[in-house]
């Protein structure tokens, strides 16, 4: 079964960081492309981040490029986000998902019905 586990949220104050990691559980990461998300309650789900499995093209939403970074290591089964220059409004449950391919469209990325989704993780940019 493809479980992405997700961890590393916290509470930080703005400008802090955070490193969110994605570890894979029962299944290979390397065949998959994983996508970051996140969701405030009442709101859209949005699509953060996105790294493809095949030559580790990266895709991010315009709201947090130049701050945020994905990267794989398929050694440990990971994937991690670097989280810098947070703002307040970074808060909000951030899951990952294995993903076919990125879905990603300029600075859009989707999550698909056929994703497999972790619990998530809370992350809280406040003083």
């Amino acid at each position: 079964q493809v479980q992405p586990v997700e961890s590393g949220g916290g509470l930080v104050q703005p400008g802090g960081s955070l490193r969110l990691s994605c570890a894979a559980s029962g299944f290979t990461l390397d065949y998959y492309a994983i996508g970051w998300f996140r969701q405030v309650p009442g709101k859209e789900r949005e699509g953060v981040s996105c790294i493809s499995s095949s030559d580790g093209s990266t895709y991010y939403a315009d709201s947090v490029k130049g701050r945020f970074t994905i990267s794989r290591d398929n050694a440990k089964n990971t994937v991690y986000l670097q989280m810098n220059s947070l703002k307040p409004e970074d808060t909000a449950v951030y899951y990952c998902a294995a993903q076919a391919q990125c879905y990603c469209s300029g600075y859009v990325c989707y999550d698909t019905p056929g994703d497999s989704w972790g619990q998530g993780t809370q992350v809280t940019v406040s003083s």
